[in-house]
């Protein structure tokens, strides 16, 4: 079962509205991708509330649809 890098980047944005993502499929398999995610939401939190700002707007696909996500954020 494979997850679409648009489907990512929309959870993403609708959870952080502000945000800007780039997602990357390392694999090519739809399971292995990289996403960087900047936001002004994450001024003032350390990286790893960040990361689970991110992986929280995705809702539990984390190790289940998707299988890995190699995560990069900051701040604009």
């Amino acid at each position: 079962m494979a997850m679409a890098a648009d489907e990512i980047e929309g959870m993403i944005k609708a959870a952080l509205p502000d945000a800007l993502v780039e997602i990357t499929d390392l694999a090519g398999d739809g399971n292995h991708y990289a996403a960087r995610v900047v936001s002004e939401s994450f001024r003032g939190l350390p990286r790893v509330k960040q990361h689970k700002a991110v992986y929280d707007a995705l809702g539990g696909k984390m190790g289940g649809v998707l299988h890995a996500l190699q995560l990069t954020t900051a701040t604009p």
